[in-house]
């Protein structure tokens, strides 16, 4: 996805890049051959006008050949009723097929986004994400719609139009061959610069549209600051470039569609000059040369528009090319072959031994350093520290968002690289230090946690998490929408949502990333009584920079740079006079200068 170091694209071939999609197209070849059947009956149909009107000409403009105007005028009429239904048909099949076919196809890379880890996200703009799951796709559906049919249809009139031309006048036709490949060579050409500008268009567009998506996310953000004009400048700044890499493209495209039908005309207008040579020698009849002119204006005007829908496959493939990026992107964290199967009933145990850890995107500052600890079944141990030391890449690891370079994490006593993600994850409940709720009802957000709960069971989950209270005041209770990314809920009532959801999933670890960060005295009192209940019998790593909400653990573990520097209970910590000690005076220090005890 990312461009070359120097910042540009990688140039690929142009219509090839559409190959991975079509067996997207192919799951529905029952469509696809009603399509092809209706567009040969509608090629048939046209090429079959021209020797009506011959017919008409050379044996019709008499008193005998009044009878004879009247039935070729009545088999016309026939052909183009036909013509009439095999189009419509074909229209049909086809933008169906094309609709079908980006459907399935935004379902798909929108399955494998879903399935990369959180490294490619690190790297990666949820604003261009978007535009490729939109404006790309789009852009294929009119490739496998309208630009592939017009563009069989034209290459059935083409290529039947030059056999019948070659059956009417073989000379005037090898005229007309021979300027073919004048025609076809220079649009051939001019096409690849078609999709490299197209190409580029689309990355401007999904640079414009990853700035407008940051943009509205931080909206608050962006008003509190003034900064509403500089944000319109930048975004507009934005849409100005892909503006101007749209009009390249269209002005490339333009050149081409004018280069062609000139050329075509040209030829065109030189055959027919040619023949009347000979319709005025007598050495063709007028309905034979104007039989042979309808077919040659077929055959013009069908690769004419051949070259305007080659420009259009180039700009899909553009868009397929960058489709194609994502779904060729493989994700780092991967099921083994054949996973270790996690303990049956599950034993709760956590261990680090000798980990060594740097983010992707921080390859040469490790974020840890040798970690090694463990934790028992039932154990509440609690990671606190500076920010920057280490705590949140704990969690981290144990969901296996990544993987160590060195060293091993196991949970029940089974690495967690060659267990399964999936399984390994439900045996955790996240509540992370920054809450994510959807533009959903707070029924759904919380059933989030567990799907298939019932109205009660998220309810209870509710209720446990000092948050039934609040949502019950809540306009329509459950059933509310609080808005994209929960905009109308204050952030503790956020909080309590995930608190909430983490409580219905019940899995037997625990992780709580700061949970109680954002309630204010009262509520995060009832959440922690809520939180103790729910520990009972369960393993818990709680990270915490509020000391007083870990006082309780069984063990602190204080880490700084990535390790572990400290180690013990609350009481023996401040005792060591170390680094916990220094955070509780700066948290706990009384009037007297001593570390008072925390409520």
């Amino acid at each position: 996805m990312a461009p070359e170091p120097d910042g540009s694209r990688r140039p690929k071939a142009a219509l090839s890049a559409l190959k991975p999609l079509l067996p997207y197209a192919l799951a529905y070849k029952g469509r696809i051959l009603a399509a092809l059947a209706a567009l040969l009956l509608a090629s048939a149909m046209t090429l079959a006008m021209p020797v009506a009107v011959r017919r008409v000409i050379d044996l019709g403009f008499t008193e005998q050949g009044r009878g004879l105007v009247n039935a070729y005028f009545g088999i016309l009429l026939l052909v183009v009723g036909l013509l009439a239904l095999a189009s419509a048909s074909r229209y049909y099949f086809v933008i169906t097929l094309g609709e079908r076919v980006v459907a399935d196809l935004r379902s798909a890379v929108f399955r494998h986004l879903t399935s990369l880890d959180p490294a490619f996200f690190d790297q990666a703009k949820s604003g261009e994400i978007v535009s490729r799951l939109t404006a790309d796709t789009t852009q294929v559906k009119s490739a496998f719609g309208a630009s592939i049919s017009i563009a069989l249809r034209n290459l059935f009139l083409f290529v039947g139009a030059v056999v019948l031309m070659i059956v009417t006048s073989p000379k005037l036709s090898a005229l007309v061959l021979i300027a073919i490949p004048v025609i076809v060579v220079p649009l051939v050409v001019s096409g690849r610069a078609v999709r490299r500008r197209s190409r580029a268009a689309q990355d401007r567009l999904a640079d414009a549209s990853a700035y407008a998506a940051e943009a509205i996310g931080a909206v608050r953000t962006m008003q509190a600051f003034g900064m509403e004009r500089a944000t319109s400048l930048r975004f507009a700044a934005a849409a100005e470039e892909a503006f101007d890499a749209a009009r390249l493209s269209t002005t490339m495209r333009a050149f081409l569609t004018g280069i062609g039908l000139f050329l075509v005309s040209a030829s065109v207008v030189g055959v027919l000059w040619y023949g009347a040579q000979d319709v005025m020698g007598g050495a063709m009849s007028a309905g034979q040369l104007s039989q042979f002119v309808l077919y040659a204006v077929f055959a013009a005007s069908a690769l004419g528009q051949l070259s305007e829908v080659y420009g259009e496959l180039a700009q899909a493939a553009g868009a397929a090319e960058r489709l194609g990026e994502i779904l060729a992107a493989k994700p780092a964290i991967e099921a083994p072959a054949r996973p270790e199967p996690l303990p049956q009933p599950p034993l709760g145990t956590l261990a680090f031994e000798n980990v060594h850890f740097a983010y992707p995107t921080r390859s040469d500052q490790r974020a840890l350093h040798g970690l090694s600890f463990r934790v028992e079944r039932g154990e509440r141990v609690a990671l606190v520290g500076p920010s920057g030391a280490g705590k949140s890449t704990v969690l981290q690891l144990l969901l296996r968002f990544y993987d160590p370079q060195e060293g091993t994490i196991l949970v029940d006593g089974v690495p967690v690289a060659e267990a399964d993600p999936l399984a390994l994850r439900r045996r955790m409940a996240l509540v992370p230090q920054e809450p994510t709720v959807f533009a959903a009802s707070v029924l759904e957000n919380i059933r989030y946690g567990r799907p298939d709960a019932t109205e009660d069971e998220v309810r209870r989950a509710a209720e446990l998490a000092s948050a039934d209270g609040f949502i019950r005041a809540l306009p329509q209770g459950y059933a509310t929408l609080v808005g994209e990314r929960g905009v109308t809920l204050s952030g503790g009532q956020r909080q309590r949502l995930a608190i909430a959801r983490a409580i219905l999933k019940d899995a037997p670890i625990l992780l709580l990333d700061e949970a109680t960060s954002a309630l204010d005295a009262e509520s995060e009192k009832k959440v922690q009584g809520a939180l103790d209940r729910l520990m009972q019998g369960r393993t818990t790593l709680v990270i915490a920079h509020r000391l007083a909400t870990v006082r309780s653990a069984d063990r602190i573990l204080v880490m700084d740079a990535g390790r572990i520097v400290e180690e013990g209970t609350h009481d023996s910590l401040l005792g060591q006079g170390g680094l916990y000690a220094r955070l509780a005076r700066l948290q706990f220090t009384g009037a007297d200068g001593r570390v008072q005890a925390a409520e």
